[in-house]
C-alpha cells in the first residue's frame, strides 16, 4: 500500500479540497479522506493533484515537424506532404525511439494515458512486415516503456478519396486491402494491465461507405473504443456531400458508427443537424485546438456540442505543443473569441476534459478521478511558480486551468508508480533522445535539422 498527502485536490466540482489523503493498493484507489494532516509515512504532494491527464489523439510521429511547418507551408494539405515525407521514413526502430521520446514528453506535461490513432502498419509500397502488427507493437511498447498507459487505435484507411480513389506512395502503408483483413489483423493486438485496443475509421473520405458499418460492428463485437476523424476540413464536407449527399456526421448517423463509445475528433465545420446528431446519440468529441489553430481549420462548436449531450476531451494531435493544459482552456478560451462572451464551459468541465471524459473516450472508464476503485494515476502541479503563483491565496483549480503549462507539473504516477518526481522523467532523458529521434526522421545529420 502506498498513501499519498495531497495538499490541494480535485475531487470532482469547480473547487480543489484541501488536505486529502489518498491510499492506494494493487495501483488501485483504496480510500480517499479530505482534510487530515498527513501521516509520517505518506508520500506528500505540494500542489494540486489530479487524476493522471488522457491524451485522446495523438499521432506519434508527427511531433518529428515540429517547428518545422511555420514557413512555406499554406495549408493543410501542403502540411500533409511535410508529414508524409517522415511517415515513408519510418522503421519499427525508428517509430519506437521516436515515439518512447514523445511519450515521455507527454508524461512530463501530466499524460498518463494515450490514444494513438495509428495508421502506419506496413512496410514502405505496403508489403506486410512477418508480425503484421509490429509497427503497432513498436508504438505499444514505447508508451508503456515511457510509463504510461496506451490505447493502439489502430486506423482502417483504405481509399485516397470518397471515390474509392487507390492509394498510392506513402499512403500504401496504410493499407489492409479490405475491412476484413484489417479485422483480422487488428483483432491479435490483444490488451494488458497498461495497454488496450481501439479501431478508428480514418475519415469518410479514407473509408468506404459500405465499410463504416462493419468497422462499427467490430468495434462493438470487440468492445474497442471507436474513433473516427469528422469535419476536420471544409473540403471534407464538400466532398462527402457531393458523393453521398449527406454531411459526414450524416453518413457515420447513417451507418450507425455514432453513440456513447464513439469519439469523433475535431469535429470543427457542423450543421445544426450535424451537432443534434452527435450530441443525442453522446458522441464523445476529441478537441485539438492546438492543432486546430496551427492548421487554420478553425473552431469548432463545443459548447453547443457540450449542451447537445457529447462529452468533451482532448487531444495534442499533431504535436504542435505537447499541453493539455492549454488544449482544455482553449476550449473555452476560443469560444470567447468567436462569440464574444465569457463563461460558456466551467472549470470542472474543462477538468473533466482532460481527465474523466477523456479517459472513457479512449477506453479507461475506471481512469480519470480520485476515488476509491479508480486507478491510482495522478498528476500534480506546483503552486508556487511564476505562472501559478498565487493560486493558494483564491481559487487553485480555475488559476491552474486557466494558467498552468506542462512545465508546472512536478510529479506523475500510473498505477501508484512513479513515472515523474520534482519534473524530471525517472528513465528517459527527453531533451537528447528527442533530438536524436527527430534528426533520424527527418533524415538530417543530428543538429543540422
Amino acid at each position: 500500500m502506498t498513501t499519498f498527502h495531497c495538499e490541494q485536490a480535485w475531487l470532482g466540482g469547480d473547487s480543489a479540497t484541501k488536505d486529502v489523503l489518498v491510499e492506494t493498493a494493487g495501483g488501485v484507489i483504496v480510500s480517499v479522506t479530505a482534510g487530515v494532516p498527513a501521516p509520517e509515512a505518506a508520500v506528500v504532494l505540494r500542489g494540486l493533484t489530479l487524476p493522471g491527464l488522457a491524451n485522446t489523439h495523438s499521432h506519434v510521429f508527427h511531433r518529428a515537424i515540429r517547428g518545422h511547418s511555420q514557413s512555406g507551408v499554406a495549408d493543410f494539405w501542403l502540411w500533409r506532404d511535410l508529414m508524409y515525407s517522415v511517415a515513408e521514413r519510418l522503421t519499427p526502430e525508428l517509430m519506437y525511439d521516436l515515439a518512447r521520446a514523445t511519450y515521455a514528453e507527454m508524461a512530463l506535461s501530466g499524460v498518463t494515458s494515450v490514444g494513438e490513432f495509428h495508421y502506419v502498419h506496413h512496410r514502405a509500397g505496403g508489403e506486410r512486415y512477418t508480425d503484421p502488427n509490429e509497427m503497432s507493437r513498436a508504438v505499444v511498447r514505447a508508451a508503456n516503456d515511457a510509463g504510461i498507459r496506451i490505447t493502439l487505435i489502430d486506423t482502417c484507411y483504405l481509399q485516397a478519396d470518397v471515390h474509392g480513389a487507390p492509394l498510392t506512395g506513402v499512403q500504401q502503408r496504410f493499407d489492409d486491402g479490405s475491412w476484413q483483413a484489417w479485422v483480422e489483423r487488428v483483432a491479435q493486438l490483444g490488451s494488458g494491465p497498461m495497454q488496450r485496443t481501439g479501431a478508428a475509421i480514418h475519415s469518410v473520405r479514407a473509408v468506404p461507405r459500405a465499410a463504416m458499418g462493419p468497422i462499427a460492428d467490430a468495434a462493438r463485437a470487440n468492445r474497442w473504443p471507436l474513433h473516427v476523424h469528422l469535419s476536420e476540413q471544409p473540403a471534407e464536407n464538400a466532398a462527402s456531400v457531393e458523393a453521398f449527399g449527406l454531411t459526414p456526421t450524416e453518413v457515420l448517423a447513417a451507418e450507425g458508427a455514432l453513440g456513447d463509445t464513439t469519439t469523433a475528433v475535431h469535429a470543427t465545420h457542423l450543421t445544426d443537424a450535424d451537432i443534434a446528431a452527435l450530441g443525442g446519440s453522446a458522441t464523445f468529441i476529441s478537441m485539438c485546438c492546438t492543432t486546430e489553430r496551427d492548421l487554420a481549420d478553425g473552431v469548432g462548436p463545443a459548447a453547443r456540442l457540450h449542451a447537445a449531450g457529447s462529452p468533451l476531451c482532448v487531444g495534442s494531435d499533431a504535436h504542435m505543443m505537447i499541453d493539455l493544459w492549454e488544449e482544455a482552456r482553449a476550449i473555452e478560451l476560443d469560444e470567447r473569441l468567436v462569440s464574444g462572451t465569457r463563461g460558456h464551459l466551467s472549470v470542472g468541465d474543462l477538468v473533466r476534459a482532460m481527465t474523466t471524459y477523456g479517459a472513457a473516450s479512449i477506453g479507461w472508464p475506471e481512469a480519470g478521478s480520485i476515488a476509491p476503485g479508480a486507478l491510482a494515476d495522478l498528476v500534480t502541479v506546483r503552486l508556487d511558480s511564476p505562472r501559478t503563483a498565487g493560486a493558494r491565496s483564491g481559487d487553485a483549480l480555475a488559476h491552474v486551468v486557466f494558467a498552468a503549462t506542462a512545465a508546472d507539473v512536478t510529479d506523475v504516477f500510473v498505477g501508484g508508480a512513479a513515472v515523474v518526481r520534482d519534473g524530471r522523467h525517472l528513465s528517459v532523458d527527453v531533451g537528447p533522445e528527442l533530438e536524436s529521434a527527430v534528426a533520424a526522421a527527418l533524415g538530417v545529420a543530428e543538429g543540422l535539422a
